[in-house]
């Protein structure tokens, strides 16, 4: 069997590796699997053919690889959704809120509520922020 088909098969091979383990490490080696089979398949020397493999693979780890991660990291969303985004957000006090009942918009929406402090009473129109999310129910604390 030539050298370079058996470069090839270790290229492949690679490469499908590279499906299981997502790292974008094997696909680097793959590269210098895939340039070592052309380097044989030029005539080049096993000594050569080896140097190919490793300078293309590590020039592909120090300098592909990192581009590579950097355009399919996917971005963080800024927006908060669903209770993350209830949470810390400001509140109007429609029905006074104390440690058993209340209402209040968040938002545009309206919610259930409960004083955080069991001690407070929260008269309409006053503005709470949201402390905690407990089902469907928003424990709020008077905005000083």
């Amino acid at each position: 069997m030539s050298a370079w088909v058996i470069w090839l098969i270790v290229g492949v091979g690679l490469l499908v590796a590279e499906i299981f383990s997502l790292d974008l490490v094997l696909v680097m080696f793959a590269s210098g699997a895939l340039a070592a089979a052309v380097a044989a398949g030029v005539g080049s020397p096993l000594l050569v053919q080896a140097l190919v493999f490793a300078l293309v693979s590590v020039a592909s780890l120090v300098v592909v690889r990192p581009l590579a991660k950097r355009k399919l990291e996917v971005a963080q969303d800024p927006v908060k959704h669903g209770i993350e985004a209830v949470k810390g957000a400001n509140a109007l006090v429609l029905e006074a809120v104390d440690e058993h009942h209340g209402l209040v918009k968040i938002g545009g929406e309206q919610w259930t509520a409960r004083a955080y402090d069991s001690t407070q009473v929260i008269e309409p129109g006053q503005t709470v922020q949201v402390v905690e999310v407990k089902g469907a129910t928003a424990l709020v604390w008077r905005v000083p």
